[in-house]
């Protein structure tokens, strides 16, 4: 092959791969296999496996249009034997050859006097055809030609399985569109029709406990306590599918983190003193005022109390501090619990992520206590994390910026 036509296909090559969108790709090669190999046509057949036969997806634009639809068997085809054998076919006279499928010519009107086909490999495999037709000058193709025409085919060959690849991924991502809008139809119209009745049983649970005697009292008990804890899943579900869908809104206030940090372990002295856990606070100096909702923060400090004091055992110790760092406000829940699998760490933060492990799952729960505090935390433009050894405690970190203007660089920061 001459320097001038192999600098041609490097170029033309080169070129091709720019290209963006499939269909103009596609009738870009066959106007180069025209050019290059001195062709008066050519065209792309892509194999249709639902049929077993070939269509045409490429042509010259005034021949296309016939083509649309056309299926070109296997069997009594030049194409269909170069799919076939997997090998390039040369037909320099197709007047003597019994694979020349002769009902393109009449769709066309075009005379097929030779032929040169070449498979579209990839990984060993079919995907189509490429075909020129008819050399110029009635001349006969060349091994120059084949090499050519073999060339444009791997190069075709690789953007046909890439468009397919693509097209593959736009379906994955459109039937995870559908399914996460059927999902949050569910959680909303789950937590809505929820809400009320749970909160009916809640108000009049608790009216009857102070009206009938003691006797009940333990009966009453487990329905508010059973009660409240499915009003808990329902608001988790909601509060992550809300962040998840950008439906979620913070209120700016002034918030004081040592105030929320004390309210917060208060709320929890009595549940960790009758599990026999010590729960204790420290409050560091300074200014712990931060930009936010403290309804949300509080949520997300909640969660992670209540892990600490629910994965502690008898005799151990959770510690929740507060300190002013640069920038920033850190809250930090250490225990000396079971702690978490270094498998497990990355993952925790998952919706409906459960360690499996003996020691965590008899505490039941779905797995969205550590999502619901990470949504909460990022809201603020806070960043949330963990370190743990199993068997060796936790330690669950947040920052929250001071002002509400810092929010989008707290995620650069690292302080361990």
């Amino acid at each position: 092959m001459d320097s001038d036509r192999i600098n041609r296909l490097l170029t033309v090559i080169q070129t091709l791969n720019e290209s963006l969108e499939f269909g103009s790709f596609l009738q870009s090669i066959v106007e180069e296999v025209c050019e290059l190999t001195s062709s008066e046509t050519a065209s792309i057949l892509r194999y249709d496996s639902t049929a077993d036969v070939l269509v045409f997806a490429a042509a010259p634009a005034i021949q296309l249009e016939f083509l649309r639809g056309v299926q070109v068997p296997l069997e009594g085809s030049a194409a269909g034997w170069t799919f076939r054998h997997a090998h390039p076919l040369v037909l320099q006279n197709t007047a003597e050859d019994l694979r020349h499928y002769k009902e393109v010519d009449r769709l066309t009107g075009l005379h097929t006097r030779s032929i040169l086909a070449a498979p579209l490999m990839f990984r060993g495999g079919p995907l189509g055809v490429i075909e020129a037709v008819n050399k110029t000058g009635d001349a006969y193709y060349t091994e120059d030609d084949v090499i050519i025409l073999e060339t444009l085919a791997a190069v075709t060959a690789f953007a046909m399985h890439t468009n397919e690849l693509q097209g593959q991924v736009d379906h994955a991502y459109g039937e995870m569109a559908s399914l996460n809008r059927l999902k949050s139809d569910f959680v909303a119209i789950t937590s809505h029709e929820l809400r009320t009745p749970l909160g009916l049983i809640l108000g009049h649970a608790t009216f009857l406990r102070e009206l009938i005697g003691a006797e009940y009292h333990e009966q009453l008990d487990l329905i508010i306590r059973n009660a409240t804890r499915l009003k808990e899943i329902v608001d988790n579900l909601a509060n992550v599918d809300n962040y998840q869908s950008g439906a979620a809104r913070v209120r700016q206030r002034q918030v004081s983190m040592g105030r929320l940090v004390q309210d917060v372990v208060e709320s929890f002295h009595e549940e960790a003193r009758r599990k026999g856990v010590e729960l204790s606070m420290r409050i560091g100096a300074g200014r712990l005022t931060v930009e936010g909702e403290a309804g949300k923060i509080e949520i997300a400090l909640r969660h992670l109390v209540r892990n600490a004091v629910l994965f502690t055992d008898s005799g151990g110790h959770v510690l929740v501090t507060a300190e002013a760092v640069p920038g920033y406000v850190k809250v930090t829940v250490v225990d000396d619990g079971v702690g978490i699998p270094e498998k497990d760490l990355e993952r925790i933060f998952e919706r409906f992520y459960q360690v499996e492990s003996h020691l965590t799952r008899r505490h039941g729960g779905m797995g969205l206590g550590l999502s619901v505090a990470k949504a909460m935390i990022e809201m603020h433009g806070g960043r949330i994390w963990a370190e743990s050894v199993e068997g060796g405690g936790s330690r669950f970190i947040f920052l929250l910026p001071v002002n509400a203007s810092q929010a989008s660089a707290a995620e650069k920061v690292f302080i361990t």
